[in-house]
């Protein structure tokens, strides 16, 4: 395991990447799914130029506003990243705030937690139609270089996409929707392990989180949490319990903690949001270079960025945050 400080505002690692592209996005692409009480939505964006382009999954969060859980929310991360080559695809999940008049019954039922997964493996299945929907897009996208990033309840989704599991706590059956067709993915302020940990007075709406496994979390992944990420209302572990998915996962895995960060990351949910109580463009900025960084090599095995990247933030006085690996 090796520790690394991570570089301050002050430092840029453009050269990993060049110039950023504009941005094309394009929504709603609206997808029929048999069985989902309403069309799945999404917004994709991707540079105006380029082509096999790799592909990034964003589930979101859920949170007080009432877009920002939707294909309107994350746009910080989302024009970064579509900006330096990716495609980025964002669904509207059921739990959106957008769509409460479906969140009936248990606070649980209302988080969709099986469907939001579903969701990504559904647009996995129609990445063709995706692609031929957008204008300028088609013959675009490499089909088989996907990632996977959520924030929040978001990394919970991606989580189980990269192959962490759980008991359903209505049948008692163990869960397992890994997708192998993702390669790779990114956490930001993930929920922790579940167990008698989860103590908090909000723990009873997420009875799905209690069994949570990371050991069969395999698909490499960065896992980023805040060290002033404090979640009391769903445990008295502190900050630590956001790492859990590196610490608990198996190898390859890579944590990034960025100092002074709460659960908002600086503020990727979207610019200058009422919610984001660790406000840092500086902060949202680094991520968004170290974690198209990451995904990049991953998705391009032999690529320098992440290299790069890590080089380039290692060498400041006022480091933002720290690198550990494994």
């Amino acid at each position: 395991m090796k520790g690394h400080p991570v570089m301050s505002e002050s430092t840029s690692i453009t050269d990993a990447f060049g110039s950023p592209a504009p941005v094309l996005s394009y929504s709603p692409v609206v997808l029929s799914v048999p069985g989902r009480p309403v069309d799945l939505q999404a917004r994709v964006s991707a540079p105006a130029t380029g082509s096999d382009l790799p592909v990034i999954l964003l589930s979101h969060g859920q949170g007080p506003s009432n877009n920002l859980s939707s294909l309107n929310g994350y746009a910080p991360l989302a024009n970064y990243w579509a900006a330096h080559g990716f495609v980025v695809i964002q669904p509207t999940h059921l739990s959106s705030r957008t769509l409460s008049h479906l969140h009936t019954g248990s606070p649980a039922a209302s988080l969709f937690w099986r469907s939001r997964a579903e969701d990504m493996k559904h647009i996995l299945d129609r990445l063709d139609v995706i692609e031929a929907a957008v204008p300028q897009l088609a013959g675009r996208m490499h089909h088989g270089k996907v990632g996977v990033a959520g924030h929040s309840m978001g990394s919970h989704t991606a989580g189980l996409l990269l192959g962490a599991r759980l008991t359903d706590p209505d049948d008692g059956q163990e869960v397992n929707l890994i997708e192998p067709r993702i390669k790779a993915g990114v956490l930001l302020a993930a929920p922790g392990r579940g167990g008698d940990v989860l103590n908090g007075p909000m723990a009873e709406n997420v009875p799905f989180a209690k069994t949570t496994d990371f050991s069969t979390m395999t698909t490499p992944a960065l896992v980023v949490a805040g060290d002033k990420d404090d979640s009391r209302h769903f445990t008295d572990m502190g900050p630590d319990w956001h790492a859990d998915p590196y610490t608990l996962a198996p190898a390859p895995k890579t944590l990034l903690t960025l100092f002074d960060a709460g659960h908002g990351l600086g503020g990727i949910a979207g610019y200058d949001v009422a919610e984001t109580t660790d406000e840092s463009p500086e902060r949202v900025a680094a991520l968004g270079q170290l974690t198209a960084a990451y995904l990049r090599t991953q998705l391009h095995p032999g690529d320098s960025a992440w290299q790069t990247a890590r080089e380039a933030l290692t060498t400041s006085p006022h480091p933002l945050g720290r690198i550990d690996t494994k």
